[in-house]
């Protein structure tokens, strides 16, 4: 039976919100008639402002109020930034669609007094903020002349500390910048050689109840098979690596006809240790590609470096 209502839960920070709405849109577009509503709610991730995210425990950070609300009929599907989005789902949830991918790469916000940098020229002791283990490790393993410096709260709060000072420059992600209108303000994209962007960035995953297929038929019509099949790589590769979203492991994926190469890292956090690979196949392959790209980073001693991190950023 066709659907005549649709709930979609959402956080309501305001890039969640323009992601959402966005959603909102396509959907009435593919289906006029359909009433959408939104019921947007704060998470754990975002009341929680005043202690790094690696030591309150990530997976699930941003996701479980929004799992709640369809677990217990008050949404049926939950719009995610994907790299939010855990790669074991709670029992009864599945990952319905995933969106066409901005760009995911990482990049250079500077304050005004540092306009004439680019991020291989910053001056030894620059201040660079991040909230990502990930990009910390990298930078750190490529920069260690700079200093960094933790900075949390959304994208504007992020980008007042910059130009009040506290910062010399951020790592933020392009695709969140863009989308919020701030896409003047990146200064540089920062290059995949040095830094591998996080698992899902720059696209959307939609989430859902299983076994309600009316409302799977739905969202479909928003999947986008190239970026799916990166992002099946990339999440794939995690899970076998057991890594929450506040770990250092990077990725990059590209696709050459049919064929999907993924690029993973895992590094240390002083930046010391960095294991970098490739793995390619059939697009058909995109699981299976990832889970031989973190069996490999394993027989490199990808496992011990993670253990060390775990057990110094272990949730007290």
């Amino acid at each position: 039976m066709a659907l005549e209502q649709l709930r979609i839960a959402s956080r309501r920070s305001q890039l969640a919100m323009v992601q959402t709405n966005w959603v909102k849109a396509e959907l009435e577009k593919a289906h006029p008639g359909l009433a959408i509503s939104v019921e947007a709610m704060a998470t754990q991730g975002d009341k929680i402002l005043d202690v790094a995210l690696a030591k309150i425990g990530d997976k699930g950070l941003f996701t479980k109020e929004l799992e709640a609300q369809m677990l217990v009929d008050r949404a049926d599907i939950a719009v995610h930034s994907l790299k939010d989005l855990p790669t074991n789902l709670p029992e009864g949830l599945m990952l319905g669609c995933i969106t066409e991918r901005e760009d995911p790469a990482d990049a250079l916000v500077v304050n005004a007094k540092n306009a004439d940098y680019q991020l291989d020229t910053l001056p030894e002791g620059s201040v660079v903020g991040t909230s990502s283990l990930r990009r910390l490790a990298q930078l750190r393993h490529h920069y260690p002349h700079l200093e960094f410096k933790d900075v949390r709260g959304n994208v504007i709060t992020r980008l007042e500390k910059l130009d009040a000072g506290n910062y010399d420059c951020l790592i933020l992600a392009a695709a969140g910048l863009t989308r919020l209108g701030f896409g003047d303000r990146i200064h540089q994209n920062i290059p995949s050689e040095i830094s591998l962007h996080a698992v899902g960035q720059g696209a959307l995953g939609i989430e859902c109840v299983e076994g309600k297929p009316e409302v799977l038929e739905l969202i479909k019509v928003l999947e986008h098979a190239p970026t799916s099949s990166r992002c099946l790589a990339e999440r794939s590769f995690l899970r076998e690596l057991e890594g929450g979203c506040q770990v250092p492991i990077g990725v990059n994926t590209t696709i050459d006809g049919d064929t999907l190469t993924l690029i993973g890292m895992v590094a240390s956090l002083d930046g010391k240790r960095l294991i970098r690979e490739q793995q390619s196949g059939t697009l058909a392959e995109a699981e299976a590609i990832g889970k031989k790209l973190a069996d490999i980073l394993k027989s490199q001693g990808a496992g011990e470096i993670l253990k060390e991190i775990f057990d110094t950023v272990r949730p007290q």
